[in-house]
């Protein structure tokens, strides 16, 4: 059983002398034990085309030599974590630096008829382009994605099943994209119930869980302001207010992109989905804070400027980068 053996002599009982032992085995000659690191799991939150920032982030980890075993996105997370896995994240940079604003807008399948703004079909045939049939449960390290069922509100996480589909539930924007039926459920945005995925990572076995937050710099959204302005001459709204014509070619480029007075539809929703989304984020963070927070600092990129990747990218990677240090002796403390 062991390689040596060594005669072992002690004092008997009595302590009348040296008294022959028996053979015991040589500690030294044991085999070394190989070191069990924790299982780590990453936390990709929502943030439209602020998750840009997440491809920086994974870079700024391979780089700093650590790796993942579990992956949760919630949105633009659920996509970037579910091509980062399924070995195309390069392809998705590539795409994410190549976007203007006019090819943006031609990604867009604009209908008024529908459950959403845009239809998500071109967006979605690109995912499928890369994807094919490719299964959330083939992949090489555990991932899901999150969405919300519409009707009852019940946070689904989506770890089996074809990978686009399930990026294209996590994504749904209500309003914006059309809903998404996978598993006989009608699914929207997963950042309606749990906007940065924390909880998930910590279910699928995850030690040490590193969580990425879009939005930790959008300061001064968590306050309460009392109305101290005076009363206005003009309390009340004109009997009637002239529609705009739909004769007019500009009827759609104002309700979609709004006046220099008032945003268009999109707009108000996005902006109305960013204050839910926040303050969702701040409350779940705060009963189940991940071990290692990455916050981006991404300024004034908005929602929609899925044209400034580079900046996102950027951002992700020093955000990233000003935690390895953190995470490394997170790892090494939980190390067996």
């Amino acid at each position: 059983m062991f390689e040596s053996v060594t005669r072992f002599w002690r004092k008997d009982p009595a302590g009348q002398g040296l008294a022959s032992g028996t053979d015991v085995p040589d500690l030294s000659a044991l085999p070394t034990q190989p070191a069990f690191r924790p299982r780590i799991g990453l936390a990709l939150g929502g943030g439209s085309a602020r998750g840009w920032a997440h491809i920086g982030v994974l870079k700024a980890l391979r780089d700093g030599g650590i790796e993942v075993d579990v992956v949760a996105g919630t949105s633009i997370g659920a996509v970037v974590g579910g091509c980062w896995l399924g070995g195309r994240i390069e392809e998705l940079e590539a795409f994410a630096r190549s976007i203007t604003k006019r090819r943006m807008i031609g990604l867009m399948d604009f209908s008024l008829s529908g459950s959403g703004l845009i239809g998500g079909n071109r967006l979605g045939g690109l995912l499928s382009e890369q994807f094919g049939d490719t299964r959330v449960e083939d992949l090489p390290r555990a991932f899901t994605a999150v969405a919300t069922e519409l009707g009852t509100g019940h946070e689904i996480w989506l770890s089996t099943g074809r990978l686009t589909d399930a990026m294209r539930a996590s994504y749904a924007l209500p309003g914006i994209f059309t809903p998404v039926r996978v598993g006989g459920r009608w699914l929207v945005d997963g950042a309606l119930v749990n906007p940065v995925p924390v909880s998930v990572t910590r279910a699928l076995g995850a030690r040490l869980v590193i969580a990425v937050n879009l939005g930790i710099d959008t300061f001064g959204r968590g306050t309460v302001i009392h109305h101290h302005l005076p009363p206005s001459p003009v309390d009340h709204l004109p009997d009637a207010i002239e529609p705009p014509s739909r004769t007019k070619p500009s009827w759609l480029r104002t309700v979609v992109g709004g006046t220099s007075d008032l945003p268009g539809i999109p707009g108000v929703m996005m902006e109305a989905f960013n204050i839910i989304q926040d303050r969702i984020t701040r409350a779940r963070l705060a009963g189940d804070p991940p071990d290692v927070m990455i916050g981006p600092r991404l300024g004034k990129v908005g929602l929609f400027d899925f044209h400034r990747a580079a900046e996102a990218i950027e951002a992700g990677y020093e955000g990233a980068h000003r935690q390895i240090g953190e995470i490394r002796e997170l790892v090494a403390a939980l190390t067996l």
